[in-house]
């Protein structure tokens, strides 16, 4: 075995053990009970009927060709089988990345494992991870479109039609493929406007062949985009799922609240290589004798702006940062290494006797990581991690004793209770589309004991209040004559409203 291929295989490796953990997170279980529904009623969900505030309200996520392969792996292997197919999907993604990238095989290696140490925090079993894989895959598409000479390389490029289909079916971040297209097709348009100044007399004549390429090169990615919109069209709720990342993203309560759409913490030292790559990147583009192209600019300067503004996108700026990392940093070392006497992995030849090292200590890597993959794969593993943020107990004891009511929730609960607790329908869980700032509202008025926060509980004829232990509602509630402790553990306390 080669020493490069060597390094590519291990760099795969390594992601795939960093993904190979618990991948649980609040929205799983949500995302779980609707596929499991979805099987079930053979039919796609359209409404809800999980939460007593909105059921029977018209809900359409875009997330059923993934929600029911995510239920399908829980059934027959639980908890692992999550895991591994998190793993499976990330580690897809940065093969996809990888032939992105331009340059030796140890600089395309660091630069995959900074965007993965960049994006890990972001991983967990949910719709999401289809967005991660498809941007990798489209920016493979358009750089290899950017770059190609051969009509394998350019006739790629239709694939984005057919893709965009799959990404509007499994998860609405299907906006991404639009931005990485805008970028590109911005990018050609460059050279069609200088040469529009040639016509005008405001230039300095330009190739005409060069000028034709172009022009078919823009009119190709604008037919693409055209019918990158007809895909979107074909999904359960045709048409109008173009509007669906608009409308989400006018939730006002996302970036109030819900963490991961709120700008990174910079003091934590899981977000600490995202601020790597972002002057990393800076500085190889200010020292390589490449010039930026505009596409590298808007790349790095569109998906750092969005890292900058919501913690979630963290993980698109890793993919779309690493071509232009890589591309110039591998330039700096090309005019470093020849005075310093190095030769690059590529460049040295492999004996037999380093063929057959390479071949065992790639067995040796690969056992370690079947390994760890092991060792995440056990249900109890996994229940032991998960008990000290969930409310399993409390679950339990609403099962067993049944108090009669509607349930006030945590929010950050709510998906494990639609999948535990069905008996109890939720006040609001992860699915933000469908509450919108009204709900979202109302409940964080209660949580925070505002006035006229007893009001909304009276409204919906709330009973039982089930929330995280020692928070300012459950001290409320514990000093006020009308409502009584039923439960309390490390994690949750559960409250009950005395009926006059």
């Amino acid at each position: 075995m080669k020493t490069q291929r060597l390094v590519a295989w291990i760099t795969f490796l390594a992601i795939f053990a960093m993904a190979a953990r618990i991948s649980i997170d609040p929205d799983t279980w949500w995302h779980l009970r609707a596929g499991q529904w979805i099987l079930e009623n053979r039919t796609i969900l359209k409404q809800d009927f999980f939460s007593y505030t909105r059921y029977g309200v018209d809900w359409r996520y875009p997330g059923w060709l993934v929600e029911v392969p995510m239920y399908m792996v829980y059934s027959v292997f639980g908890f692992g089988g999550l895991n591994l197919w998190t793993a499976f999907l990330v580690s897809l993604a940065f093969v996809f990345l990888w032939k992105a990238l331009s340059g030796g095989t140890f600089v395309k290696a660091f630069g995959l494992i900074l965007a993965a140490s960049a994006a890990g925090v972001y991983w967990a079993a949910r719709p999401y991870l289809v967005t991660f894989l498809l941007a990798a895959i489209y920016l493979w598409i358009l750089e290899a479109f950017r770059w190609c000479s051969d009509s394998g390389g350019c006739r790629r490029i239709w694939w984005l039609a057919p893709l965009m289909t799959i990404w509007a079916n499994s998860h609405g971040g299907f906006a991404v493929g639009f931005i990485l297209w805008g970028i590109y097709v911005i990018a050609d348009l460059r050279p069609l406007a200088t040469s529009l100044l040639v016509r005008l007399g405001l230039g300095l004549p330009d190739d005409p062949d060069v000028r034709s390429a172009w022009l078919d090169r823009t009119k190709r990615l604008v037919s693409v985009g055209a019918l990158m919109i007809l895909a979107v069209s074909l999904n359960p709720s045709g048409p109008a799922m173009l509007l669906y990342p608009f409308q989400t993203l006018g939730i006002g309560a996302l970036q109030d609240y819900i963490q991961e759409w709120q700008s990174p913490d910079f003091h934590s030292i899981s977000v600490q290589p995202f601020v790597w790559m972002i002057f990393l990147t800076l500085a190889a583009a200010g020292i390589s004798r490449l010039r930026l192209t505009l596409s590298d600019f808007l790349l790095v300067a569109v998906f750092g702006t969005m890292g900058l503004l919501a913690g979630r996108n963290v993980a698109l700026f890793a993919l779309a940062a690493a071509p232009v990392l890589v591309r110039h940093a591998s330039n700096i070392l090309s005019d470093i290494t020849p005075g310093l006497g190095w030769r690059g992995v590529d460049d040295i030849p492999a004996s037999c006797r380093q063929s057959m090292f390479n071949g065992l200590l790639l067995v040796a890597i690969v056992a370690a990581v079947c390994v760890k993959a092991v060792s995440v794969f056990p249900n109890d593993v996994n229940w032991d991690a998960l008990r000290s943020s969930l409310p399993v107990k409390a679950v339990e004891y609403l099962q067993r004793e049944q108090p009669p009511g509607r349930l006030f929730n945590s929010y950050n609960w709510g998906g494990y209770l639609i999948w535990a607790l069905r008996d109890y329908p939720v006040f609001i869980d992860g699915r933000t589309d469908l509450y919108d700032d009204e709900l979202v509202g109302q409940w964080l008025k209660v949580m925070r004991v505002e006035p006229g926060w007893q009001g909304i509980l009276r409204a919906y004829q709330v009973h039982l209040v089930l929330v995280e232990d020692d928070t300012f509602l459950t001290r409320t509630l514990a000093g006020e004559q009308d409502w009584v402790m039923l439960y309390e553990d490390e994690v949750a306390a559960i409250f009950q409203y005395r009926s006059p």
